[in-house]
């Protein structure tokens, strides 16, 4: 924040949300953004609701200069994080309306200001009419902060062998595993992964350190880690997969990380040297659903995003 706009975290944590955005989009496009869709129709499917969002913003530096920057916007657990790449060089081009890519949920382009507006005039034309239900996500999301990875040297080991620390987390992860926000605040997030994915985990996020794309993974986390000593502990072999879908991107002081549960699985069983088994994946519910992987790659050529994927 500091290299690419002038301005220290502490001056900006005391700002509104909108108050540097030079475009001359409003602010109310913006918020409109992050607010849960209503439903078109009275059936009883729920449609899964976007939470990531990539945008092109011009933000004032401390000189009032607009600085171009691609912004990638998590909304999950009430909250909106963003991961943002300032491009210095680049000419100011006003944007009138605010658009964006949804990389889930319907992962559609959207034009902000249009929808924002249609919205508003439906709404006026609705009032004294039956209330609309609001679209919910059938699969529940959370977001992890870390630190990065290469804050964390030391020079008697290199990294910290547990890894980086949780700094942030939703509280909807109590929807996904069994902890509670208040005990994972500075707990290593490699301690919630089962055991024989950590190995995976560990190179994602380096990964993602290492570059400036977003980077998907599947893997699974443990449904009751052991996180206060003195409690009782739930041995791995008894300890239930839950599998998680994770988009992520990296800044350059911490790790940003939006986990979708998409199923759970039993324990694996180990062989007689001690080595996990491959599990079976039990109750992992694929129906209707597509991998962010499947549907969205780092590379312009093969991604419906087009020339707004960087």
């Amino acid at each position: 924040m500091t290299t690419a706009l002038g301005m220290t975290p502490e001056f900006i944590i005391a700002q509104g949300g909108t108050h540097y955005i030079a475009d001359s989009f409003t602010n109310t496009d913006y918020s409109h953004m992050f607010v849960d869709k209503q439903l078109d129709s009275d059936d009883e499917d729920t449609d899964d609701q976007p939470s990531v969002f990539m945008m092109w913003l011009y933000i004032k530096n401390a000189n009032d200069v607009p600085v171009l920057n691609q912004i990638l916007a998590f909304k999950v657990g009430g909250c909106v994080v963003c991961v943002n790449t300032a491009y210095l060089d680049a000419p100011f081009n006003d944007h009138h309306e605010l658009k964006a890519q949804a990389l889930d949920g319907a992962m559609r382009q959207i034009n902000v200001t249009q929808e924002r507006r249609t919205e508003s005039k439906r709404q006026q034309a609705q009032r004294g009419s039956r209330p609309r239900r609001y679209a919910q996500s059938k699969y529940p999301k959370t977001a992890f902060v870390l630190e990065s990875p290469t804050l964390i040297e030391t020079e008697e080991t290199g990294r910290r062998a547990e890894g980086p620390l949780i700094v942030f987390v939703t509280g909807s992860v109590e929807q996904i595993i069994d902890a509670d926000t208040s005990d994972l605040n500075n707990y290593p997030f490699l301690k919630l992964v089962a055991p024989e994915d950590i190995s995976r985990v560990s190179a994602y996020v380096e990964r993602l350190v290492q570059s400036s794309n977003v980077l998907f993974e599947k893997f699974s986390l443990l449904q009751r880690p052991h996180i206060i000593d003195g409690d009782i502990r739930v041995s791995d072999t008894r300890n239930k997969r839950i599998i998680v879908e994770s988009l992520g991107a990296a800044a350059q002081d911490g790790v940003l990380l939006l986990l979708r549960k998409v199923g759970e699985k039993r324990p694996p069983t180990l062989d007689m040297a001690g080595n996990y088994l491959h599990a079976n994946i039990g109750s992992e519910d694929n129906r209707g659903y597509v991998s962010l992987a499947e549907l969205i790659s780092s590379d312009c050529e093969t991604t419906d995003i087009g020339d707004l994927w960087n």
